[in-house]
């Protein structure tokens, strides 16, 4: 299955994460995309707060991995799991992330990560996904197309929208029967209004990857945890037409904390104000910068 390739542009480019950190706080948004640009603290050290991980962030990282494996193993055989090496392979994992850099550590918040604190989500993860009616569908079923499968597609799922430029990742996507199924890994709590929004945004994607009518295609959000649930979308063509509107509004907004938008260079740090209400700055990777620790 082709997906178009694109030429390196400077220009900002939309995305959900993006967005989200612009409308979390503007401060936040600066270190996270412009850090380079900071007159006051060294990139270095914005690097390093940028690369802070935690541990609900790796429960999602090493699920995401592990669910990668697993279908990629499906491409060579159908034989069962054997629960005991998968326990083992997952376990090899998280020792080998417990060397990262953690916010929880990092703030005090914990003296150290150990392995169960990301084993015992992550196994039950893992093992809501291979128990799930989806995962018999994907072995007994959609495993007749799989020379099409796209697994965790690699770069950044560059994309366009009339020339506008954004980047929209998919994990899995699956064509069976003339439809197009993508499905979306969360191992977080439920969000439907954010995440309705995002299945949208996967299906604008595929439509325009695989020139595919609104239709053709069904994105799905597969929450792992507590147990494994899924929430899909039919969307119309009058839903991808207001996605449409929605992203280039969002990255107007964008562009306008832009010195330069065409070449992404941001206004002063001055323009990107930090809250006034610190509620939300306890979870931020970048507070002590704030100084709000």
């Amino acid at each position: 299955m082709e997906i178009k390739a694109f030429e390196f542009t400077p220009i900002l480019g939309w995305s959900f994460s993006r967005y989200d950190t612009f409308s979390d706080c503007k401060r936040k948004y600066y270190y996270q995309y412009y850090g380079k640009y900071d007159p006051e603290y060294k990139r270095a050290k914005i690097d390093f707060l940028k690369g802070l991980t935690s541990i609900p962030m790796e429960i999602g990282n090493i699920s995401h991995d592990v669910i990668q494996s697993v279908l990629e193993r499906l491409l060579k055989s159908t034989a069962p799991i054997d629960t005991e090496k998968l326990e083992a392979h997952l376990k090899n994992i998280i020792c080998s992330r417990l060397e990262k850099n953690f916010f929880e550590t990092y703030y005090d918040e914990l003296e150290k990560i150990e392995l169960d604190q990301l084993f015992e989500k992550t196994i039950a993860c893992l093992n809501n996904f291979l128990s799930s009616e989806r995962f018999e569908w994907i072995k007994d079923k959609a495993i007749a197309e799989k020379d099409n499968w796209l697994i965790e597609p690699s770069k950044y799922g560059e994309s366009r929208l009339d020339g506008l430029k954004l980047y929209c990742k998919v994990d899995f996507l699956i064509p069976f029967e003339g439809k197009i199924f993508i499905l979306d890994w969360k191992t977080g709590k439920k969000d439907g209004d954010k995440y309705s929004k995002q299945l949208v945004g996967y299906a604008a994607w595929a439509s325009y990857h695989l020139d595919r009518v609104a239709s053709d295609i069904e994105p799905i959000i597969a929450y792992l945890h507590p147990e494994y649930e899924e929430i899909s979308l039919k969307p119309t063509d009058d839903e991808l037409i207001e996605y449409k509107e929605r992203i280039f509004s969002q990255t107007e907004e964008m562009y306008g904390y832009c010195k330069n938008y065409e070449e992404n260079i941001p206004l002063a740090k001055e323009a990107f104000p930090m809250l006034e209400d610190n509620t939300i700055c306890k979870y931020c990777n970048y507070k002590e910068l704030c100084y709000r620790n």
